[in-house]
C-alpha cells in the first residue's frame, strides 16, 4: 500500500545562521530511511504525469519504485537512460514547475519529492558505484562539442554513448559552465559538476579548456580542417546586462556574472585566494531572479550586514524559485521590492589619489506601483510620483539576465542569430548552418539547467541522424 502522507518528507539543513556564514552546502539530503518512506508515496500512476513534466524524459515512476524496494543502484540506472547529472538536477532544477507541477498527489497535499529522491540515488550512486565505467565500441566518427554547460555535457554524452569521438571546448580553464562559475558551491558543490565530467571523460570524451571558438579556432576550422561531421554549439548567456543608469561604472558595482565568478570559479571566498573580490559592508543586488539570490547569499557569507534585493516588483512576482526565496529570507536578506534603481552615488572624494575615490556611496531609488499586465503577462511596475529616497550602499551588483556573447556570431559566416543575440535553431537544434547545432541559454536566453539538458539531448539525437544519413 502506498504511504498516503499528505506531506513529503522535509530536506535536511544546516540551521540559517550558521549556513549564512560558511559555504557548505545548505540541504543535507535524504538518509535511507527517508528516501524509503517518500519513494512510498509515489503511486505509481498509469499515465505517469511527472514524465510529461521532465524536459529529459526521466522515467520517474519507474527509478522511484526501484527506491522503494531498496534497489538505490538500479534506481541510478533507469535515471541514468535520461539524464547526464541527476546529481547536478536534483539539486538546482525547478521540480515545483515541472515533474513535481504534475504530480497527482500535489493536488490534495504536497507532490512526491522527485528532486530529493533523484539527488539521493545520485550521491548514493557516486559514494558506493564501483569499477570504471565500460567505454563504447568507436563508430568511426568525430563530433565537437563547444561548451561545457549542461547542455554540452549532456550533448557530449549522450553522443559518446553513441560510440562518437566526442571533443569538448570550453573557453575557461574548468569545465562545467554555468555550473562551475554561476552557482554557488553552497547549492551545488563543485566536486559534484566534477564528478559528472570525470563520468564523461571514463566515456572517451576529451575536453580542452582555454579554447575560445572565434578566437582560438572558428567553427568553420573546426569542420574544414579538424574534419568533424558534426558540430553542437552550447556556449550559454554569459553576456550580462545593465540598467544604463548613472553611477554604473563606478568601483563597487558588479555584474552578477562577476562577482559569482570571482567566487565559485576563482574561489574568491577562500583565505588563501589571490582573486580579490568586495567584503562590503552593505550590498544591493538589483533583480529578483534564482541568480539574484545567489548573488546575495553569497555577497552574505563573505561578511556584509546588511543585503538587500531591490526589485521592482512585488514579492509575489518575483521569477526566482520560492525555495530559493525562503532561504535568502531565513539567512537575513532584506527584500526592498517594489523598488527601482535611479543612480549610484559615488562618494565625496574628489582627488583620484585617494582610495575612496570613484567608489559607490548610496544609491538613489524610487517606488514602484503595479499596473496593468505588460506583454509577458506580469502587471507593469509604474513610478511613484515623489517617491525617491536614498539606500547606503558600498556594493551594487546587477542581477538583470543575461545574452549570449556576440563573438560567434561576428566570427561565423551565415550564423543566424535574433536581436540579442540568440542562435536560430530549429526544433532539433539546426542551425542555419549545415552540420552545426546549437541548444541551451545560446538559443533560448538565461533559462534553466534541465531545460539546457534536453535541448543538448534533442541535438544529440539529431546529429546522429545527419551523420548516418550522409554515411549511409
Amino acid at each position: 500500500m502506498p504511504n498516503m502522507r499528505a506531506t513529503k518528507n522535509p530536506m535536511p539543513s544546516q540551521d540559517p545562521n550558521v549556513r549564512n556564514k560558511n559555504f557548505k552546502e545548505v540541504t543535507l539530503g535524504y538518509t535511507e530511511e527517508m528516501a524509503l518512506d517518500e519513494a512510498q508515496r509515489c503511486l505509481n500512476c498509469k499515465n505517469k504525469p511527472c514524465v510529461s513534466g521532465c524536459p529529459v524524459n526521466i522515467h520517474i515512476p519507474d527509478f522511484i519504485h526501484k527506491v522503494a524496494e531498496g534497489d538505490f543502484e538500479g534506481a541510478y540506472q533507469i535515471i541514468s537512460l535520461s539524464s547526464s547529472l541527476p546529481a547536478v538536477c536534483g539539486r538546482v532544477c525547478p521540480q515545483e514547475s515541472q515533474c513535481e507541477g504534475k504530480c497527482v498527489r500535489g493536488i490534495k497535499g504536497e507532490p512526491v519529492g522527485i528532486g530529493r529522491l533523484e539527488r539521493f540515488v545520485a550521491d548514493y550512486h557516486n559514494a558506493h558505484a564501483a569499477g570504471a565505467v565500460e567505454k563504447p565500441a568507436s563508430n568511426g566518427h568525430k563530433v565537437a562539442v563547444i561548451g561545457s554547460g549542461p547542455a554540452g555535457l549532456t550533448c557530449a554524452g549522450d553522443l559518446a554513448k553513441l560510440g562518437y569521438d566526442v571533443t569538448i571546448y570550453e573557453a575557461l580553464h574548468l569545465a562545467g559552465g554555468v555550473l562551475v562559475y554561476g552557482i554557488p558551491e553552497f547549492r551545488l558543490p563543485k566536486s559534484i559538476v566534477q564528478k559528472e565530467v570525470d563520468n564523461l571523460k571514463a566515456l572517451g570524451v576529451k575536453v580542452e579548456t582555454n579554447m575560445v571558438i572565434g578566437r582560438v579556432l572558428t567553427i568553420e576550422e573546426l569542420k574544414d580542417e579538424y574534419g568533424y561531421e558534426a558540430i553542437f554549439v552550447g556556449t550559454g548567456a554569459g553576456l550580462p546586462r545593465f540598467m544604463n543608469i548613472p553611477g554604473e561604472n563606478l568601483k563597487g558595482v558588479y555584474s552578477a556574472n562577476e562577482f559569482l565568478t570571482r567566487s565559485n570559479l576563482m574561489k574568491a571566498y577562500l583565505d588563501d585566494s589571490t582573486t580579490p573580490i568586495q567584503h562590503a559592508k552593505n550590498v544591493a543586488v538589483v533583480g529578483g531572479g534564482n541568480v539574484a539570490m545567489d548573488a546575495a547569499r553569497t555577497a552574505k557569507r563573505l561578511g556584509a550586514e546588511n543585503v538587500y534585493i531591490v526589485y521592482r516588483r512585488g514579492m509575489e512576482e518575483l521569477p526566482a524559485r520560492k525555495e530559493e526565496v525562503e532561504h535568502a529570507e531565513e539567512e537575513g536578506i532584506i527584500f526592498k521590492t517594489l523598488t527601482n534603481p535611479v543612480e549610484i552615488i559615488p562618494t565625496d572624494v574628489t582627488d583620484p589619489r585617494d582610495p575612496n575615490y570613484g567608489w559607490v556611496k548610496g544609491m538613489k531609488c524610487v517606488e514602484m506601483e503595479l499596473g496593468e499586465p505588460d506583454a509577458s503577462g506580469r502587471r507593469r511596475p509604474i513610478e511613484k510620483a515623489g517617491s525617491e529616497f536614498e539606500l547606503d550602499m558600498d556594493c551594487v551588483i546587477m542581477a538583470l539576465g543575461t545574452s549570449p556573447n556576440p563573438l560567434l556570431k561576428a566570427t561565423t559566416p551565415g550564423l543566424e542569430t535574433q536581436r540579442r543575440g540568440e542562435i536560430v535553431a530549429d526544433e532539433n537544434g539546426l542551425t542555419s548552418i549545415e552540420g552545426v547545432y546549437a541548444g541551451g541559454d545560446a538559443v533560448t536566453g538565461a533559462a534553466t539547467v534541465i531545460l539546457a539538458m534536453g535541448a543538448g539531448k534533442t541535438a544529440a539525437a539529431a546529429m546522429d541522424a545527419y551523420i548516418k544519413g550522409k554515411n549511409a
